[in-house]
């Protein structure tokens, strides 16, 4: 545990619950004012969905990290093998979200350093989505110019990606 009282460990089965609540509430935070709200109000009020993601994911891998205050699931990140067959490098942050109000803390920081690994790294972040492009340019990433449109959120997303970081294998782990 961290001096703040952030614990990063993996998520266990007994986590679904609360990561599957965590996971909609922070989508309710970053996405409101940026996707369209006939695509993600529907999408937010299906918590069966959501419990059915965190199961599956728990069960299938990789594994989420998550951030825990007090008992409390306040972020997490999760980072595996990119799922486009033609992508620019074999892995990929999938999600990496932190409650609006752990944001500027570092926690983002913690998490994405605890499962990045030195190999180069791919991510989607929506365009319209200032914060999250400026965090993950202090990481290294950089637009590639790919772009699509997420059907599920009806906004347009960005391809990042950061080159290969040798020094990270040297720096011990978070």
């Amino acid at each position: 545990m961290g001096a703040d009282g952030v614990r990063l460990r993996a998520a266990t089965p007994d986590d679904v619950g609360a990561g599957a609540e965590l996971h909609r509430r922070c989508w309710a935070e970053t996405y409101r004012g940026i996707a369209d709200p006939a695509a993600l109000e529907p999408r937010l009020a299906d918590r069966d969905r959501w419990v059915a993601a965190w199961r599956r994911q728990l069960a299938e891998g990789p594994a989420y990290t998550v951030a825990e205050v007090g008992g409390a699931l306040v972020g997490f990140a999760l980072v595996g093998r990119s799922r486009m067959v033609d992508a620019p490098t074999p892995t990929e942050l999938h999600a990496l979200y932190v409650r609006r109000s752990h944001h500027g803390t570092g926690l983002g920081a913690r998490l994405l350093d605890a499962v990045l690994r030195p190999e180069p790294c791919m991510l989607w972040v929506t365009e319209a989505n200032a914060r999250a492009r400026a965090f993950y340019a202090r990481h290294g990433f950089e637009p590639d110019g790919t772009r699509q449109l997420y059907d599920g959120l009806g906004a347009w997303e960005c391809r990042l990606v950061r080159p290969a970081d040798p020094d990270r294998a040297a720096r011990p782990a978070p």
